[in-house]
């Protein structure tokens, strides 16, 4: 069972440093290298020197030890590395570890970071070809032997029943996919700056696992992004406004699996994310009414749609008319992924929209959210997973 009430971390760090290689699809340079150019850039960001970071954490998928990024990077002794597992779930929880190092005074200055040669490198979206004998492997030994190897396929099948049970075509994916597309067309660190698309163009794109269209999926990125978290004290005397950590959670729903949950009673959901919804809503005491804008984990369409009706911005198998309705562009409801996303800007696991949440709460985006001062972020779903509410500090 999950928790049950507000937990005591809200409030007590903020993030104060964003950085970020350019996103490309061949670095031409190592993954350390995008890792250490990611620290110095937020670092710099910060008003911080390496001198200052005591504490690291970042993904189990990371191929950057934190010693070696530490030792690359100028960092000197470390009190405090942590790294989080599941992929893309990882992300914002990442920043939660560093939070709860930072609160229990384990840690003062906390650096989060991901890098990788995804499309240059192993390309996660190629799938899988091979897997070594673990608990793990052994769960997918029931669906890699049908033909289930890769994300598409595995998230092909929880959007047939959503589109099933709601009565619903694929077509219902497309303003998601715009409207990413319609945010990164304005953002010139997005790869698919000054290219938008229109719904025609998300309908004509071919299938890739029916019923995902190409358009329906994120793209692959070289690149690295880092953040820096420290106490709200502190953060108070660096050069920029604190995006504060009113609430971080992490999730995992029952008979969880990494991305191939298919025994659950009901499909048509994200049961990992409605736990953490339910906790950053208890944390940081506001509404989903209440919120200004959304980076929600776009690796695929549909599972947008599924966390706008996990987070309660709108009801079960409602999200399609929320999403058709211009509910997440600019202007709308609720303006969701300004940066792009992962389909229009970069595929950093999710690291990229906390930087962009953190944009949002500075009043600095691309494609600012006139007064946005709370902000949620989420991690990779489908997975164990995370979020954030991060806020102004008022």
């Amino acid at each position: 069972m999950s928790l049950h009430r507000a937990d005591a971390l809200g409030g007590r760090a903020a993030v104060v440093g964003i950085g970020a290689t350019e996103f490309s699809k061949d670095s031409g340079r190592s993954e350390l290298k995008l890792a250490v150019e990611a620290v110095h850039a937020a670092l710099d960001d910060a008003g911080l020197t390496p001198a200052d970071v005591d504490g690291m954490v970042s993904f189990t998928m990371d191929t950057n030890p934190e010693i070696t990024v530490a030792q690359a990077a100028g960092i000197g002794e470390l009190s405090f590395f942590s790294r989080i597992h599941y992929g893309g779930g990882a992300a914002c929880a990442t920043v939660q570890q560093a939070a709860m190092a930072v609160a229990t005074g384990v840690a003062e200055v906390v650096v989060c970071y991901r890098a990788f040669n995804e499309r240059s490198g192993h390309r996660f979206g190629s799938g899988l070809q091979a897997r070594q004998p673990s608990a793990e492997g052994a769960a997918m030994g029931w669906t890699m032997p049908y033909g289930l190897l890769t994300p598409a396929s595995w998230v092909a099948l929880h959007a047939a029943r959503y589109l099933h049970t709601y009565g619903l075509g694929p077509e219902v994916f497309g303003p998601v996919a715009v409207a990413d597309r319609r945010h990164a067309a304005t953002n010139p660190a997005a790869w698919f700056y000054q290219r938008p698309i229109t719904l025609e163009e998300h309908a004509a794109s071919r299938w890739i696992v029916e019923p995902l269209r190409l358009l329906d999926c994120c793209q692959e990125t070289d690149g690295g992004q880092v953040i820096v978290v420290t106490s709200l004290e502190r953060a108070r005397d660096l050069p920029h406004p604190p995006a504060v950590i009113a609430a971080a959670a992490q999730g995992a729903g029952r008979g969880q699996e990494a991305m191939t949950s298919f025994y659950r009673d009901d499909l048509t959901g994200l049961p990992e994310m409605g736990v953490v919804a339910r906790q950053l809503w208890r944390t940081s005491g506001l509404r989903p009414e209440e919120i200004d804008t959304a980076v929600l984990y776009d690796h695929f369409t549909p599972f947008v749609l599924m966390q706008l009706e996990e987070f309660g911005f709108c009801g079960r198998g409602e999200a399609a008319d929320f999403a058709a309705g211009g509910g997440l562009e600019l202007g709308g409801r609720l303006p969701v992924n300004t940066h792009g996303g992962q389909l229009g800007e970069a595929y950093l696991h999710g690291m990229n929209g906390i930087a962009e949440g953190v944009r949002q709460v500075r009043g600095s985006s691309v494609n600012q959210v006139a007064g946005a001062s709370k902000v949620l972020v989420t991690a990779g779903t489908g997975v164990p997973t995370s979020g954030l509410v991060l806020t102004a500090d008022r």
